[in-house]
């Protein structure tokens, strides 16, 4: 089968070329020879696994400031804002839940007194 010689070429020149680029080995692999070649029976394909001469890696730039951690006051007024604004959001929904089952007992009592104006039952 032709395409898992392939495939394990493929993951054998991977492995070698991470290898050659973090410096590190795999635990589970046995490292590569650093200019192994892989040939693929029937057609001429040679499958070299590069080895990088060892070069100082590039020249990273800093790492992004990270901000100043907010003061206890700042965080403390913060949370306080919050919460206020949660409260005020679940007195609105329990404000209006009370409107809806008000106007619901309204229209049931209205229809229980008055059955002319009761909604046409399903059939």
């Amino acid at each position: 089968m032709k395409w898992i010689r392939e495939r394990d070429a493929l993951i054998a020149q991977t492995l070698a070329f991470v290898q050659s680029v973090t410096g590190k080995t795999d635990d589970l692999h046995p490292p590569a020879p650093p200019a192994a070649a892989f040939a693929v029976t029937t057609e001429i394909v040679t499958v070299r696994a590069l080895a990088v001469e060892a070069e100082p890696p590039p020249a990273r730039p800093p790492p992004a400031p990270v901000p100043p951690p907010l003061s206890t006051g700042d965080f403390r007024s913060e949370m306080q804002a919050r919460i206020a604004s949660f409260k005020k959001h679940q007195e609105r929904f329990e404000r209006e839940r009370e409107e809806y089952c008000a106007a619901t007992l309204t229209r049931l009592r209205a229809a229980i007194r008055d059955p002319s104006t009761r909604p046409p039952a399903d059939k």
